[in-house]
């Protein structure tokens, strides 16, 4: 490091030039002026704090010097495999190709005492066809005075004379040095000392059911042998990947990635993605089919134009003395959270692909729930998930890729506001937890600059043709409230054992033919409990034979018939993997079921150890001549069976009587 940066020893935390928080130690040299040098091969930026090393012109991060220690990065590893955007794309030539992106041209956008932002692009021309994207990528670097790291984003765009293609993932990676960072911190209840990359290499590791998933049997630290790692396992929503990184306790120093705003990743605020595991890596993931298949992979014709910024995300670094627990240094990086969000969307891009405060809009309101069965007075909307995207069908945002979207949450009144949205136009959506369905306003929205949109009362009715008659589970959109088993006690995750996120243990799709030996799962309307007695998933069975199909029963009681009405049963999924759900009613063996979904779904969520992936909604007529006075069955077939991975995971079952009828 640099004599100035080396002085940075004292508390170093929340020391950011855009936003205050916390003052640093009188020792922090927080108003050096932002330092440029060009080299041959680098460029390096320097604000007393943090000093950022780039190649020129690839524009891979190679080196991050702060609090004493020379490269936060793993100086090991070859320079292109350090801190860098990469995507995977292919076309009609070329298969799935991964591409750490290496730029050919370095420009300075803006260099002064205060701030400097550096591009580095390369430009794409048709001799480049089947051997790149086809894409102008646009890595920008943002470093300012007092703050305690850097801003990178970066713009894709695609030309309207350009050959189409797809692109399956596309993100920031940081391979950290494995020798400083141990702990990590994902959320303030998913935190832990990881295992070393070294012990996923063979001889000290036994490799599990599919590539990313290992048993350790023989790892560094003698206390994790027999723990399972795997990455998915520290999976998040959009909404809740805020910040997340890794801490060195020997010189106690964190590394985070700040995330103030999830507009420009896809799939709205339940999307899941990747965030940090074993390496040490950190990752922001903008594009991926994780949790959702190829439903989530942007597909781009021929001549059809796009461009996209993503970011700006902050890479923060924070210390403290080794006398301060080093949990404060999370805590701290959750305060800075607080600044970064206070101040989005920024105002120092350089960047006109990227709209300051001033050139975007707002968007207000309040949401109301009409539900005739439940209440006759509308029911706020508290805590709905209010959100802009594109304009489609209700519910299209959790498949839409290509557009912006803006979130927010609703109070315990159903008042929102939704600030700094683009420009564009767009449908306002919405989802409540505890109510079934997808809101959407049916009027087209267009945000200009500096607008204020003021919707008024907004009324959601959700699905509903009579009174309730059985329900299993919550209508949240996860199947995070049923009964997920403890893990076979020889692939256990430490951090996850009675941990609220228990359904994130690996292996759990095998105990099913555990909990239920002989028969599949039968549960009893008003005996039985969803929270103890339906498992989390309905998978196939594991037998001698192999896998097999397994049918759930729903035994439950009328009263009464109307053997000419039209009973309704709302089945909504929380994900899908190359599964079916056939319905039938008291028979069994019929040979036609009543409904099948046919075959849905490439979520994956079973095996990613997620509640959760890409939702559905079947709204399925039962003719009161199917049911009768007293005990009836309904049956749930899942047949596919070629994986262990083929499955359901439900999120709400209801059945509703017919128009007419007085049942409650």
């Amino acid at each position: 490091m640099s004599s100035s940066s080396s002085k940075a020893k004292s508390w170093m935390c929340g020391c950011c030039g855009n936003g205050g928080g916390v003052e640093p130690g009188p020792d922090a040299p927080t108003h050096q002026a932002v330092q440029l040098q060009i080299l041959d091969r680098y460029v390096v930026l320097d604000n007393g704090i943090a000093r950022v090393t780039i190649s020129k012109p690839g524009g891979i991060v190679t080196g991050i010097a702060y609090n004493g220690i020379d490269n936060l990065l793993e100086s090991r590893n070859v320079e292109d495999n350090r801190g860098y955007w990469d995507l995977v794309w292919n076309d009609d030539t070329t298969p799935g190709t991964f591409d750490t992106i290496k730029a050919s041209n370095f420009q300075v956008i803006m260099s002064n005492d205060d701030q400097v932002e550096v591009s580095f692009s390369r430009q794409w021309d048709p001799s480049l066809k089947g051997k790149l994207v086809p894409l102008n990528i646009d890595k920008r670097f943002i470093m300012l005075r007092g703050s305690s790291g850097f801003y990178t984003y970066a713009i894709y765009e695609h030309m309207n004379d350009w050959p189409g293609f797809s692109m399956g993932e596309t993100r920031i990676t940081f391979k950290l040095n494995k020798q400083w960072f141990h702990y990590m911190a994902v959320a303030d209840n998913r935190q832990r000392y990881m295992p070393l990359p070294d012990d996923r290499m063979p001889g000290r590791c036994q490799p599990l059911a599919y590539a990313e998933a290992v048993l350790l049997t023989n790892p560094v630290e003698p206390n994790l042998k027999g723990e399972v790692d795997d990455k998915y396992q520290y999976s998040c929503d959009n909404k809740d990947i805020q910040v997340h990184g890794w801490i060195c306790t020997d010189q106690p120093t964190g590394f985070w990635q700040i995330t103030p705003s999830y507009e420009y990743r896809s799939g709205g605020p339940v999307k899941q993605n990747l965030t940090s595991h074993v390496g040490p890596t950190s990752l922001s993931v903008f594009y991926s089919g994780h949790y959702a298949g190829d439903a989530l992979v942007p597909k781009f014709g021929d001549g059809e134009p796009w461009k996209r910024v993503f970011g700006p995300v902050f890479i923060y670094c924070n210390s403290c003395p080794k006398d301060v627990d080093f949990h404060s240094l999370w805590e701290d990086a959750k305060k800075q959270l607080v600044v970064e969000t206070e101040n989005w969307p920024y105002s120092f891009p350089a960047s006109e692909d990227f709209p300051k405060p001033d050139q975007r809009g707002k968007v207000s309101g309040r949401l109301l729930i009409r539900d005739r069965c439940v209440c006759d007075d509308h029911i706020p909307g508290s805590g709905a998930y209010v959100g802009l995207a594109p304009p489609g069908a209700p519910g299209s945002w959790q498949t839409e890729i290509k557009g912006y979207q803006f979130w927010t949450t609703a109070d315990e009144n159903g008042l929102f506001s939704i600030n700094g949205i683009r420009e564009g136009d767009y449908n306002l959506y919405a989802y409540v937890p505890g109510v079934i369905g997808d809101y959407k306003c049916d009027a087209v929205i267009t945000i200009t600059a500096g607008c204020d949109a003021q919707m008024g009362e907004l009324v959601y009715e959700p699905p509903r043709d009579g009174p309730t008659l059985w329900e299993i589970g919550i209508p949240d959109r996860t199947a995070a409230e049923f009964y997920a088993p403890d893990p076979n006690p020889n692939y256990v995750n430490q951090l996850y054992v009675n941990h609220p996120d228990r359904f994130r243990q690996y292996g759990l799709w095998e105990r099913y033919a555990e909990v239920y030996p002989n028969e599949d799962l039968v549960y009893t309307i008003g005996v039985s409990d969803y929270r103890k007695d339906w498992f989390f998933a309905q998978v196939p069975r594991n037998t001698d034979k192999g896998y097999v199909g397994t049918t759930w029963q729903v035994k439950f009681k009328l009263d009464e018939v109307d053997q000419k009405g039209n009973y309704k049963l709302r089945l909504a999924i929380a994900s899908a993997t190359l599964a079916e759900v056939q319905v039938r009613i008291n028979d069994p063996n019929a040979n036609r079921p009543i409904f099948t979904t046919g075959l849905i779904g490439r979520d994956n969520s079973i095996a990613r150890h997620g509640c959760h992936g890409l939702h559905w909604l079947y709204h399925v007529d039962v003719q009161g001549s199917k049911l009768v006075k007293g005990d009836n069955t309904l049956f749930l077939t899942q047949p596919r069976n070629q994986s262990p991975f083929q499955g359901i995971l439900y999120d709400y079952l209801r059945l509703e009587g017919p128009p007419t009828t007085n049942a409650i």
